[in-house]
Formats: structure tokens, C-alpha cells, sequence
């Protein structure tokens, strides 16, 4: 199973869980993919997470977590030892958003709430100082990240298998390019 979890203010409807669904659907292997709209609270958001991988193998489990996602990505690996792929992924969230406290808006649904320290306490409860086996991680970064500093990720995911794409942006508008090398991560290749 490819579980997509998606960033801030993001949904199911993001580009990039799209590109992958629709390759995935491609490979006739649409059903293996699964990415639940997420709630704004990150306690809230773990628990749907976890109830996506519950029953499931966690050796078949390949979680691909963008930004926000990657954070929540690198906290279920850890717990459940799955594969993780990481697409420019917030490395301390529950520090980069206190400079965005106040109101908040979905990109996808329009969905509006009020983003609180309560909400940055809930984060920091899931963040992991170092991950434990770099091997189990794909971190895929771009250096023209406007939003987030791919050095910090670069570092902390020391060890991992890494791909740094000179330019483009935080959404990594080339991931459609590199989703044949995630499936051979996901599928437990190099």
C-alpha cells in the first residue's frame, strides 16, 4: 500500500498524490493507493493516519509524505518501521508555523480555522530528533525549496537515499518525473 499523506493546508486533491494515484492506476495497481483528507490537528491527523496502516503489514506499507506530510511521514515510520518517501519535507513544523498563527484556509477545500499553539504542542509531540534507519527513507528535496531550507532535510536524513533536484520549487513541480523511482523504493528496490 502507497499512503500519501498530504501537507498544510493541502488534500487528497494535491497534484502530486494525483500524479502518483494515476501511475499507480496505470501499473493496474490503483487500489494500493490510499491518501485520507487529513484533519488540521495533528493528533487528529496521526490517529486517521494510523487507522490507514492498521491491518496492514508494515513491510507492504510505503508512506509518501509531502512537507507537513513528510514530518508525519518520518514519525509513523519510526513507529511502524515502514518505508518512507519524503518530498521536500518540513523537518520542525512545530517551529516553521509558529511565524503562521492566526487564520488558515485549505488550499483545496477552502475549509478555514484558526491555526493555534495548541496545534504547534500537538506537532512537537511527534517530531523525531534522528531517525533511527536512514535506510528505510527516500528523501527528495529541491534546492529552489522557496518555503522550506533543503539543507536542514538534507542533513537530517543523512544516510538515506537522497535525491536533490537543482531549482524548481516546495511543490516540486518535477515529481512526476522521479515517481517511477518512489515505486522502486516503495516496492523495496534502490
Amino acid at each position: 500500500m502507497y499512503l500519501y499523506i498530504h501537507g498544510f493546508n493541502s488534500a487528497p486533491a494535491s497534484i502530486k498524490a494525483q500524479q502518483l494515484h494515476a501511475r499507480l492506476a496505470a501499473l493496474g495497481r490503483g487500489d494500493e493507493f490510499a491518501c485520507p483528507a487529513l484533519s488540521h490537528w495533528p493528533r487528529e491527523a496521526m490517529h486517521q493516519l494510523e487507522a490507514s496502516i492498521d491491518g496492514h503489514d508494515p513491510s507492504s506499507v510505503t508512506l509518501v509524505g509531502s512537507s507537513l506530510g513528510g514530518f508525519y511521514g518520518t514519525s509513523l515510520a519510526e513507529r511502524h518501521g515502514c518505508r518512507c518517501v519524503l518530498v521536500n519535507p518540513a523537518v520542525d513544523p512545530h517551529v516553521g508555523l509558529e511565524a503562521y498563527l492566526g487564520p488558515q484556509r485549505n488550499l483545496y477545500t477552502g475549509a478555514a480555522y484558526e491555526l493555534t499553539s495548541e496545534h504547534l504542542t500537538q506537532m512537537a509531540a511527534y517530531h523525531v530528533a534522528v531517525p533511527t534507519r536512514p535506510e528505510r527513507y527516500y528523501l527528495m528535496v529541491t534546492t529552489g525549496d522557496e518555503v522550506l531550507d533543503y539543507r536542514i532535510a538534507v542533513a537530517k536524513y543523512a544516510g538515506a537515499r537522497q535525491l536533490v533536484v537543482p531549482g524548481s520549487d516546495h511543490g516540486f513541480a518535477e515529481f512526476e518525473r522521479y515517481l517511477d523511482s518512489v515505486l522502486a523504493f516503495g516496492d523495496g528496490g534502490c
